[in-house]
């Protein structure tokens, strides 16, 4: 069990997306400093021009893609509970360390070549993946924006892999 009456599944599920909006309104305030204007990629012009979307409809692509990732999240957790019943105790710290290690590894690489086969493959461009380049100029709450289709097979699909790949399930069951 987490943090109070917080079941793991929850926090393994709503932090993330916790932590996603608190770094990005970070960014946002950080935007609001004219005289880090020097630091930035892009000019507020560009930004303002280059842009095909504006920052509302980015705030809710990226709400659209957290929901698929918060309903395959609570399924996957509803389909793997802990059938035994047995409480096992938690792996070792290192253990845990190098799952982590590896689910970042097997998320990149399927992220990696997904995405390149987005761009490889003319239909899934031209009908999926240009969504994600109308942000030209991107806003710190952007990373997650794309079609909801490409973010179920690049995002939701990729983590839900790297969780059962690496072994994350039975640890998940051994704390259950």
């Amino acid at each position: 069990m987490g943090i109070g009456a917080v079941s793991d599944e929850l926090l393994g599920t709503f932090v993330p997306i916790a932590v996603y909006w608190l770094y990005s309104g970070l960014y946002v305030a950080l935007d609001g400093v004219g005289r880090l204007d020097g630091y930035r990629l892009h000019t507020r012009e560009e930004a303002a021009t280059k842009n095909v979307v504006s920052k509302a409809a980015v705030v809710r692509g990226v709400l659209v893609q957290q929901a698929f990732q918060v309903a395959v999240s609570l399924t996957l957790f509803a389909v793997i509970g802990d059938e035994s019943g047995t409480g096992q105790k938690q792996p070792p710290a290192l253990v845990i360390v190098l799952q982590f290690i590896a689910a970042m590894v097997v998320m990149d690489t399927w992220q990696y070549f997904m995405h390149r086969y987005m761009h490889i493959n003319k239909f899934l461009y031209k009908h999926i993946h240009s969504k994600h380049h109308t942000l030209v100029v991107p806003y710190s709450f952007g990373a997650l924006y794309n079609h909801p289709i490409e973010g179920l097979i690049l995002d939701t699909i990729g983590g839900a892999l790297s969780f059962l790949v690496t072994g994350a399930v039975q640890q998940q069951q051994c704390l259950s």
